[in-house]
């Protein structure tokens, strides 16, 4: 009687995959991040459950910014990361006519398909040493969806020309772009968002090549 040998039905997991104890983990990771943001955490954590459906969660960051003009402006931003999408909730201050406090939220669900690049600036110090110690991230992520343009007056090259040469600008991508940095967001943010940029770095090169 011939006999064969029975196959481990448990597969290895594939690259940048995450198992339901990774995914719990980070999902909760991301909600405290959210709750120790202290910015109308519950409207926040609402929006990304609402964008996100019924995927789970793989990798996230928060990024809150208190802006002071004529007033105080608060603005929260959250990148998130599931298996198929790159999800990005802001939420803003808006008050309303009467004077009350209001906030609006708004959310962008991205298929990895979909991103066409992703930038990465590092800041250092002591590069000499190892490659430095990381002090800042600047992340900013392109799909199309937004483009910036630099506008200029134009010249010819002549110093002494007077001639009105109109204007010329760059048109860049502006969809998204985050900045962290140690001295102000803290040490373990800036993990994070190192961490962040990595896996997005991985799934969306996956995604390009299906």
């Amino acid at each position: 009687m011939t006999t064969h040998s029975r196959q481990n039905s448990a597969a290895s997991p594939a690259p940048g995959s995450a198992t339901s104890e990774a995914l719990q983990d980070a999902a909760v990771d991301l909600a405290q991040q959210v709750e120790l943001a202290g910015y109308y955490p519950e409207l926040v954590l609402d929006t990304l459950r609402l964008a996100s459906g019924e995927e789970e969660i793989i990798s996230g960051m928060v990024q809150a910014e208190t802006t002071f003009a004529e007033a105080v402006h608060r603005h929260l931003t959250v990148l998130s990361l599931t298996s198929t999408r790159l999800i990005i909730v802001h939420v803003d201050d808006a008050p309303r006519d009467d004077g009350s406090p209001g906030a609006l939220a708004t959310s962008e669900a991205v298929p990895l398909s979909r991103i066409r690049s992703m930038a990465l600036t590092r800041g250092v110090s002591d590069p000499a040493q190892g490659g430095g110690t990381l002090t800042e991230m600047t992340i900013a992520v392109s799909w199309g969806s937004v483009r910036r343009i630099d506008m200029e007056p134009a010249t010819c090259g002549d110093p002494d020309c007077q001639a009105d040469h109109g204007m010329t600008g760059v048109s860049v991508p502006d969809d998204v772009v985050i900045r962290v940095a140690a001295g102000v967001e803290g040490a373990a943010a800036l993990a994070r968002a190192e961490t962040f940029a990595s896996r997005l770095s991985q799934m969306t090169a996956r995604a390009a090549s299906l």
